[in-house]
C-alpha cells in the first residue's frame, strides 16, 4: 500500500510540474509519469528569497563600502561560469540561443531575465556624457517606457528596445572593423556621399554576447557593524558583468563594465536557479545561496577613502594585491579587537 501511494505521489508531482511548464528555471521537465530521478527537486524551483534583516542608521556604528572583482578564470568561480551558452547566427529562428536544459551561467539567466523584463538594467556611464563613469549609482535605467517604441512596451515584444538594448553595448558588442562605405546609386564605381559630401558607411554590425565573453563580475557592497545584533554584515548592492574591450584591429585593450544591476532585484531570479555542486549533486544551492554564503573568491578594486581613488591609481601589479589583502584584513580585524579583551 505505501509503494502504491508512493508511486502515486510521483505520478502526480511529475505531473504537476510538467503542466507548470519551464517558468521559474532551466528545469527538464519529463513526460507526465515520468520521474528523472529518485525524488522531485522542488527545493530551489520554490524557493522564496530570504528577506534582510532591517537595519536602523542609528544602529551602524561603522561601515565600509568596496568594490571587488570576481575573476572568471579562477577555477573556485568556475560554477558562475559555466555551462557556456551558445548563439548560432545561422541557425533557424527560434533555435538561435542555445542554453543548457538542466543548468544555467550567471550571464545566461541575467540575459534571459533582462530580455523578458524581469531585471532592469542600469547604464554604466552617462546617457550623453560618457565620461561619467558613476553607473554603480543606479542613476541611469534602461527601459523600453524610455528607449522602446512605446509606454507599455517589455523587451521581448518592443523590437526598438531590443534593438536599442544591443546596439548600446549592453547584450551585444560591435564588430571588429571598420564599417565598408556605401556605392553610390548613380556612380557605381565611387562611393556614396550626403549632402555635406562626406562619405556614407554601412551601420556597424552587433553580435550577441555569450557566456564566454564574460571575464569578470564587478561587485558593489557595504560592510557594517549593526551594534544591535552586535556583529559585522555584508550587503551586496549591485553586480555588473565585465568583458573585454577591444580596438578595432581586435586587441584587447582593457575591460569594461557592460551595465549594473541592482542586487536585491536580482535575488527574486537567482534564488530559482541552481547551482552546480562540485561533489555532490544533492547538495545543490542556487545563486542567492551562493552569494549569501560567499562562496566565491575576489580582490578588491576600491574602497571608499577620501581621495575616490582605486587601488590601481597608486599600487600595481603585486603591492596592488597586496593592498587587497590588507583591506580585507582590516575589515576583519576591526570586528575581531571588538571582542578582544
Amino acid at each position: 500500500m505505501k509503494k502504491l501511494i508512493f508511486s502515486l505521489w510521483i505520478f502526480v508531482s511529475a505531473f504537476a510540474l510538467n503542466a507548470q511548464g519551464d517558468v521559474r528555471g532551466p528545469i527538464a521537465y519529463p513526460a507526465p509519469g515520468v520521474l528523472d530521478g529518485v525524488y522531485v527537486k522542488e527545493h530551489i524551483p520554490t524557493k522564496k528569497v530570504i528577506p534582510y534583516e532591517f537595519v536602523r542608521e542609528a544602529d551602524v556604528i561603522w561601515s565600509k563600502r568596496v568594490w571587488r572583482i570576481i575573476d572568471l578564470r579562477e577555477k573556485f568561480n568556475h560554477p558562475l561560469y559555466y555551462p557556456l551558452d551558445k548563439i548560432d547566427i545561422d541557425a533557424p529562428v527560434g533555435s538561435k540561443w542555445k542554453k543548457n536544459t538542466t543548468r544555467w551561467s550567471l550571464w545566461t539567466i541575467i540575459r534571459y531575465h533582462v530580455m523578458n523584463g524581469d531585471l532592469t538594467i542600469y547604464s554604466p556611464t552617462h546617457p550623453e556624457w560618457i565620461e561619467w563613469n558613476d553607473g554603480d549609482l543606479f542613476k541611469y535605467p534602461f527601459t523600453p517606457d524610455v528607449y522602446g517604441s512605446s509606454s507599455s512596451g517589455t523587451y521581448h515584444t518592443d523590437a526598438v528596445f531590443k534593438e536599442n538594448v544591443k546596439a548600446q553595448g549592453f547584450l551585444g558588442i560591435e564588430d571588429v572593423g571598420i564599417p565598408e562605405a556605401m556605392m553610390s546609386l548613380e556612380y557605381p564605381e565611387e562611393d556614396s556621399l550626403d549632402v555635406n559630401g562626406d562619405v556614407v558607411y554601412f551601420p556597424p554590425t552587433y553580435s550577441w554576447i555569450q557566456s564566454e565573453d564574460i571575464v569578470r563580475y564587478k561587485v558593489k557592497e557595504d560592510w557594517f557593524f549593526d551594534k544591535e545584533t552586535s556583529k559585522m554584515e555584508v550587503r551586496i548592492l549591485g553586480i555588473a558583468p565585465v568583458v573585454y574591450a577591444k580596438d578595432d584591429n581586435g586587441n584587447i585593450t582593457g575591460t569594461k563594465e557592460l551595465f549594473w544591476l541592482y542586487f536585491p532585484q536580482c535575488r527574486y531570479v537567482f534564488q530559482n536557479f541552481f547551482v552546480k555542486s562540485r561533489s555532490n549533486d544533492s547538495q545543490s544551492m542556487s545563486f542567492d545561496d551562493l552569494f549569501w554564503k560567499r562562496m566565491f573568491t575576489s580582490y578588491i578594486e576600491k574602497e571608499s577613502n577620501i581621495y575616490d581613488r582605486d587601488i590601481d591609481t597608486y599600487k600595481a601589479g603585486v603591492n596592488a594585491l597586496l593592498e587587497s589583502e590588507k583591506i580585507k584584513n582590516d575589515i576583519f580585524t576591526f570586528e575581531h579587537d571588538l571582542w578582544s579583551f
